[in-house]
């Protein structure tokens, strides 16, 4: 149809151009053997009837007239008030050419689209389900105990959102998890305070030997009793620091795993355990004092781990001197180290060497207390010195590096020789 629509405006063309008769043969003649002009005056044969005709002429616009073996485009041409109609032939033939062809191209078309479809389709649905699949085994093995356990968000938007909060849940519970074995802690460190008065006032106690001298019944009940006193004591303390172990391990396991960096503030620290320990010192009536204390001092040490250690040497004060022994903490920072030194008044530690092995101790004790420091102030890269206190006790230096300045480890030990020398006006004893 397109090619007779052109075939037709050439004819139509020679004729508004009045090309005379010869130049309207020519056109035609370039038109094909399907074309043929109707004059205004005259009816030549066409292969439509001549009712046909006069209607396209009389309408003045492109009629197109279906016949037994094709269509006959009909266009009339006005020229000087006279109209003529061109007529053009379009076989069947071909209007349906090649249409077998174009219907497998549909086809073709209509397949690619389906496959192509399903392989999307295909893809957003493996997306979806292994995201879910991902949730789904996170979720198991956070149920399982494994809260480290965190998943990337992906897939549709609902499944990034649950992903989401996924971990926003799995943050909640590592912080609730903490927060409880840091109370426990607490808690613990809070009974250690009546128990160390409790363990004090028992062993002012009558002696509870049963096996020197004799005894009337009363007074062997009374001595068994005494025996049962201290026993359940000591087994309550015990119970205490296993606790207070594991709690403290647990939350600095964890505090590890979560956090960049171990620093704390040791003079917060000091501080908040003075407070601690000051309600004990106040029963017991011992004058305390606490030196340098007020400003910061960034350490490399987590903070459960310092209040640890300085809870085992103040604890050690407490439980290794009499009641009203005078005690000091002093804060300090120098050349790249920090000290954290506790003095008392006490009978002081005959030998500092064995004091500071692992399970060996003077006074009958596990000697963890002083372990436990040695262990957080290496940590640090420091490390704790005993020697003899300005006030007649024993000094218990734990040296820890600054975290705003660069440690010098040649210096080390010759900075707690320096603290001590300062605090006793005279040279520190040689090891």
């Amino acid at each position: 149809m397109s090619t007779a629509e052109r075939h037709s405006a050439t004819v139509a063309g020679a004729i508004a151009a009045g090309t005379g008769q010869k130049g309207l043969a020519a056109a035609v003649a370039a038109a094909g053997g399907g074309a043929l002009v109707h004059p205004p005056t005259g009816n030549v044969p066409g292969r439509v009837s001549a009712a046909e005709v006069q209607r396209a002429a009389d309408s003045g616009a492109v009629r197109t007239v279906d016949i037994a073996d094709g269509v006959v485009r009909l266009e009339p041409v006005t020229v000087a008030g006279k109209t003529s109609v061109v007529e053009i032939f379009v076989p069947s033939a071909d209007l349906d050419g090649d249409t077998g062809r174009d219907w497998l191209v549909l086809l073709g078309i209509a397949l690619g689209l389906v496959v192509g479809s399903v392989f999307v389709v295909d893809r957003l649905a493996r997306g979806a389900v292994s995201s879910a699949r991902n949730l789904v085994q996170a979720a198991l093995k956070v149920g399982g105990g494994d809260l480290g356990v965190r998943i990337q968000p992906s897939g549709p938007r609902e499944l990034a959102e649950a992903g989401y909060a996924f971990n926003r849940m799995a943050d909640r519970l590592v912080t609730a998890r903490t927060d409880e074995r840091e109370f426990v802690a607490d808690l613990s460190h809070r009974l250690r305070t009546p128990l160390t008065a409790l363990r004090l006032d028992a062993e002012a106690l009558d002696p509870d030997d049963t096996q020197v001298g004799m005894f009337d019944q009363a007074e062997l009940d009374r001595r068994r009793g005494i025996r049962r006193i201290r026993q359940a004591i000591v087994t309550l303390e015990g119970e205490v620091n296993e606790l207070i172990n594991t709690t403290r391990q647990a939350v600095a396991a964890q505090v590890a795993e979560t956090a960049e960096d171990g620093l704390c503030d040791a003079s917060e620290v000091v501080r908040e355990r003075m407070t601690f320990w000051s309600a004990l010192a106040t029963d017991q009536n011992r004058q305390y004092k606490v030196i340098g204390a007020h400003l910061r001092i960034p350490v490399p040490v987590a903070r459960v781990e310092l209040a640890a250690a300085l809870d085992a040497i103040l604890g050690n004060v407490f439980r290794y001197t009499p009641q009203g022994t005078a005690f000091e903490v002093g804060i300090s920072r120098r050349d790249g180290w920090v000290a954290v030194r506790v003095d008392d008044a006490g009978p002081g530690i005959p030998d500092p060497e064995k004091a500071m092995q692992r399970g060996q101790s003077n006074q009958g004790s596990t000697g963890l207390g002083l372990d436990i420091a040695r262990r957080a102030a290496q940590a640090a890269g420091g490390s704790v010195s005993l020697d003899r206190a300005a006030m007649g006790g024993a000094s218990v230096v734990m040296l820890l590096s600054d975290a705003e300045a660069t440690p010098k480890q040649a210096n080390r030990f010759g900075l707690v020789g320096r603290l001590a020398r300062e605090r006793t006006g005279k040279p520190a004893r040689s090891e």
